[in-house]
């Protein structure tokens, strides 16, 4: 039925996690060698691993995904479970690495046997655990927006892909601000640089000129001498693919250049609710590109931030990935109740086609590249630091994680 592929080449992570991988003893059913897995379904209850980064650099923004995946099951679990049984929570620490992402995969699918694992959240982390999952073909949700240019058997995507969410910002960009140039701000990793390639032939494509191109570590970074180069060259635009507590080094300096959305504006594309809360500078009128914001009018929205809230706090905010790792729990849900088994080929085969009301609005499985539909959203900071919408595409857009609806996109081209 689906055939996993990928554009996208991450030899050092993939060599660092093959080894890993393949000592291990299960592999997909049929194959030669297979082992039966472990997961153990005789009982009331049925064990589901949870992995996101509680230390670490990634901890700003993967802690609260935990939170919304652990009111998930709590809710699941009050309305009977799955298949009657009661969700197990088995929580694990990617602490912000992609070994240890993969290391914490292995475990929770072989010695604590769960049926399923939602988390990870940096495109190292998931391509870390690509292949762990691969070959002992346990299921991985992955609740981040990325860069595209992958579609897995083993993995659902229930973040956006680049025509869902950086492709849109692009066009608003062009079409609403007319913008003639833009200065691009990365983490040095898998999706910044990825992105920045498709931006960069976007750019080439409707004239617009790419002024800069500057990437510091997936830490607090040095940002300083980027933003020298933002001032000298006056883009229209930053177009900001920096990831996690990196965001805070990155404004501060920003900020002390006397920089503003008035002067400089900054679209983000990893700066959610929570992230802007955490930094100490004034956002107002600074853009975001995601599918979903705390804001959203819909009654699934408010009972979820409600419940979120009383769950968690009156401050407590809600963002695009811990809504997409919530609404993922639901999808797994209904996905083993359309199957009538947690056996995961099963699961697999009845994924297309399964859709929730989520918060966000009505989402539905691709059975083809395991994204989902979802709707674009252009967001403007508010004094509060919420996020309310600007722009929207007004309906759900289909994955097309390979870009192939995209004449001027040239995966071999630098």
């Amino acid at each position: 039925m689906f055939e996993s592929r990928s554009r996208l080449v991450a030899g050092t992570v993939l060599a660092l996690t093959s080894t890993l991988a393949l000592s291990a003893c299960g592999s997909k059913a049929g194959e030669e060698g297979a082992v039966e897995s472990c997961v153990d379904t005789s009982g009331d209850t049925i064990k589901l691993g949870f992995l996101n980064s509680l230390s670490g650099p990634m901890s700003i923004s993967e802690t609260t995904v935990s939170k919304s995946l652990s009111m998930a099951a709590e809710e699941i679990n009050a309305d009977g479970g799955i298949l009657g049984k009661e969700v197990e929570i088995v929580q694990e620490d990617g602490a912000s690495e992609p070994t240890v992402f993969a290391e914490k995969a292995e475990k929770l699918i072989q010695q604590d046997c769960v049926a399923a694992v939602f988390g990870g959240w940096t495109s190292s982390s998931r391509v870390a655990m690509r292949p762990v999952f691969e070959s002992l073909n346990s299921i991985l949700f992955y609740p981040v927006q990325y860069e595209g240019l992958e579609a897995d058997r083993n993995i659902f995507y229930t973040g956006a892909t680049t025509n869902q969410q950086i492709i849109p910002a692009l066009d608003f960009l062009r079409e609403e601000k007319k913008i003639k140039s833009i200065f691009l701000a990365g983490s040095d990793y898998v999706f910044p640089r990825t992105a920045n390639k498709i931006i960069k032939q976007y750019a080439d494509e409707y004239g617009i000129e790419v002024v800069g191109e500057e990437y510091q570590p997936l830490d607090q970074g040095a940002w300083g001498t980027a933003v020298d180069k933002i001032v000298k060259t006056k883009p229209d635009v930053i177009f900001n693919t920096i990831n996690g507590d990196s965001n805070v080094a990155f404004l501060q300096a920003y900020d002390e250049k006397g920089l503003d959305a008035k002067s400089i504006p900054i679209i983000s594309v990893s700066i959610a609710e929570e992230e802007a809360a955490a930094i100490p500078v004034d956002l107002t009128g600074q853009m975001t590109s995601w599918n979903y914001y705390q804001t959203v009018e819909s009654p699934e929205n408010e009972t979820f931030v409600a419940d979120f809230k009383a769950a968690y706090g009156e401050d407590a905010v809600t963002s695009d990935p811990m809504e997409a790792a919530y609404t993922s729990l639901y999808l797994y849900k209904a996905m083993v109740e359309k199957a009538e088994t947690f056996d995961v080929d099963d699961v697999i085969e009845a994924a297309g086609g399964v859709s929730f009301d989520a918060p966000e609005g009505t989402v539905t499985v691709n059975g083809d590249n395991h994204h989902i539909a979802k709707t674009a959203l252009i967001g403007q900071v508010r004094k509060d630091k919420l996020i309310e919408t600007i722009w929207s595409s007004g309906e759900p857009i289909e994955p097309d994680p390979f870009l192939e609806g995209y004449d001027w996109w040239d995966p071999s081209k630098e």
